[in-house]
């Protein structure tokens, strides 16, 4: 597998999270390029049904799978400014599977000591010096029925070629390059990108869709834009007047006759955490959540089964730079036992009724009668208006 055909694989995985998961008036923050070597190694060791699922979301055999996600985090954590870490811990108990575990990244794995707080301390502590206290814990529950834990961080941070002016809180910047913003036109409608190089070859794309346009659908055009999915108008060859969202392109007077790109952008900070069980067929672990049986033979003889999954992601854009960390956690329990359950009856017997008077032994009928009591809504009112005249009396 090409490093070309994984970069397609997350930026896919990418649009159809935010195709789920943004919601109007929402702020959030994601990052499938967290997710998706995580997802590749559950792959790689997977089996039965849930196999095919964890292929289909990652768009990979699971034969290749663990050395495409090698390739892809080595791949990341080689790119200046950009940080990548696998960790995984398990119970003594619990056999894992040689092969599988030396797929990982060399001294990611560690074992858990059976002390639920002091073994929570560490993994935050791993989480938390991965990402420089930006997300300082892990993103699922822990607890002594957890056999093992496997998390990745990602960090990013970039500094703008040239920082922006910051005045009264809002960030200005005036370029005579006027490519680094176009129109793409893309099925949501016209959507306004620009680009804002960084150092070490990182960038932002800042991206604008007109009023009413879903976050996930303008998302999924900046996308579509890298590989130039849809057709894109660069800012020289934009027409006069309002083009784009957010643009405006017009006639100004100047003595050197240098065209200007003049840029406005509000800074952020946003945080946010995901459940990722929340959109489990998007990621193939709709079968490998079910604990009757074990779905990850290459992983330990023992079943194991998803328990849980999620990921924590801060972000940050300022004058300077860009900085964001994401976490993201699986949490596998044991598999191979049913959940326990619990029946429960309710009846009701109310409003018209019949009744028997029956001799227990002989079952004789002694009476048989018919009546017509109130409903329980009624029963509760009556109860309800007995209070409030009490309350009056006191």
């Amino acid at each position: 597998m090409g490093d070309a055909t994984a970069v397609r694989a997350v930026n896919t995985l990418t649009a159809g999270w935010a195709g789920q998961a943004l919601r109007p008036g929402r702020e959030t923050v994601l990052s499938a390029a967290g997710v998706w070597p995580l997802l590749a190694l559950l792959a790689a060791g997977s089996g039965g049904p849930a196999r095919d699922d964890l292929e289909r979301a990652t768009g990979i055999g699971a034969g290749e799978a663990a050395e495409a996600a090698g390739r892809l985090l080595a791949r990341m954590d080689g790119l200046p400014g950009v940080a990548a870490a696998v960790g995984l811990w398990s119970k003594a108990t619990l056999p894992l599977e040689p092969g599988w575990v030396g797929m990982l990244p060399p001294a990611s794995h560690g074992m858990l000591s059976g002390d639920v707080a002091a073994d929570r301390a560490a993994m935050d502590a791993w989480a938390d010096k991965r990402t420089g206290g930006l997300v300082p814990g892990l993103p699922i529950p822990f607890d002594e029925e957890t056999e093992l834990v496997l998390a990745g961080a990602l960090t990013v941070r970039t500094d703008w070629l040239r920082p922006f002016t910051e005045v009264s809180g809002v960030l200005y910047r005036e370029t005579a390059l006027l490519d680094r913003t176009e129109v793409v036109a893309a099925p949501c409608g016209p959507v306004t990108v620009l680009k804002v190089l960084g150092t070490g070859g990182i960038d932002v794309h800042l991206l604008r869709g007109e009023a009413g346009t879903g976050g996930g659908e303008v998302l999924a055009a900046g996308i579509g834009a890298l590989r130039r999915a849809h057709p894109a108008v660069p800012g020289d060859r934009l027409p006069y007047g309002e083009p784009g969202p957010g643009v405006t392109v017009s006639r100004v007077c100047s003595w050197d006759r240098q065209p200007s790109l003049d840029v406005t952008v509000v800074p952020f900070e946003v945080t946010a955490h995901h459940d990722l069980l929340d959109h489990a067929e998007l990621f193939g672990l709709a079968l490998a959540v079910d604990t009757s049986r074990g779905h990850f033979p290459g992983i330990s003889r023992n079943p194991l089964a998803v328990g849980a999954a999620g990921q924590t992601v801060a972000a940050s854009f300022s004058a300077l730079g860009y900085r964001s960390a994401a976490v993201t956690a699986f949490g596998f329990a044991a598999g191979g036992v049913p959940p326990a359950t619990a029946k429960r009856v309710a009846v009701e017997f109310a409003g018209p009724i019949g009744f028997l008077a029956v001799h227990r032994t002989s079952r004789l009928v002694l009476n048989a009668g018919w009546v017509c009591t109130p409903s329980v809504d009624e029963m509760w009112a009556g109860h309800d208006e007995e209070d409030e005249d009490w309350d009056d009396q006191g």
